[in-house]
């Protein structure tokens, strides 16, 4: 197994896992009316399972694999999906077995060449890649502006480089598999400010702050975001821009 994948996450898996958003769940509909077959799909870079989870709504089995064994260990067991730890690049998928595979906010860690083999090994005749990714969220002018300044400002410089993949919707990334033009899909969360403030802290930017400065950015910021947010209690819609790249595979 490859032990030198890019680690942002084991250190707080259980937050990731706790405080991230789930994809939209028409994503998952639409995508199980498009693969040829609903016998497998392969979740590559799952995480702790947030997509695997939709995935198992609609596919027989699902094949979750992600190379952190800690990210791994927080997913929640279903019966329909066989957590794997190992890398997108080198999975231990049978050849042409698979009829989706889906990639969740993953993609951009990737070794793409390889990985691109890897889906051409693994695709059943007809078979999906299916890749999705969120960018930065929104919640109100008031609260946005704050947030932008801890996104950009205090956190800026704690960002991995691959970060701005994400933030420009994976444009220019090469995908060489014939496109399936899909709908627009809304991803949104309704929280409040404890649920807004425990997803900022799990960004990894926020805990390589801390490791780097001994400094909590999320808490120095959080005042001025509750004042911009309102009551603590009270629910407010979160939103991203959600984007999807879909192609046949074979």
């Amino acid at each position: 197994m490859r032990m030198d994948f890019k680690d942002h996450f084991s250190g707080h898996a259980a937050l990731y896992r706790d405080a991230r958003p789930l994809p939209p769940a028409d994503w998952f509909d639409w995508l199980a009316a498009q693969a040829p077959d609903l016998a497998l799909a392969w979740d590559a870079g799952c995480g702790n399972g947030q997509a695997s989870l939709g995935l198992a709504a609609h596919f027989e089995r699902v094949v979750a694999t992600d190379p952190s064994a800690t990210q791994i260990a927080q997913a929640t067991p279903h019966p329909r999906i066989d957590y794997r730890t190992e890398p997108a690049e080198r999975s231990s998928l049978a050849a042409g077995s698979v009829s989706l595979v889906g990639v969740s906010q993953a993609l951009h860690w990737f070794d793409l060449a390889a990985f691109h083999a890897e889906v051409r090994r693994v695709a059943r005749p007809g078979a999906l890649l299916a890749v999705s990714a969120y960018g930065n969220c929104s919640v109100s002018r008031a609260v946005d502006a704050v947030e932008r300044e801890l996104y950009a400002g205090a956190l800026g410089p704690d960002w991995p480089p691959e970060r701005a993949l994400v933030d420009a919707g994976y444009q220019g990334l090469p995908f060489p598999f014939t496109p399936v033009p899909a709908p627009s899909f809304t991803m949104r969360a309704d929280w409040d400010f404890a649920q807004f403030l425990a997803y900022l802290q799990s960004w990894s930017a926020a805990q390589r702050h801390r490791q780097r400065t001994g400094r909590d950015a999320v808490q120095a910021a959080a005042p001025a975001l509750a004042a911009a947010w309102g009551e603590p209690e009270r629910v407010r819609a979160v939103r991203w821009p959600f984007f999807v790249q879909v192609g046949r595979v074979a």
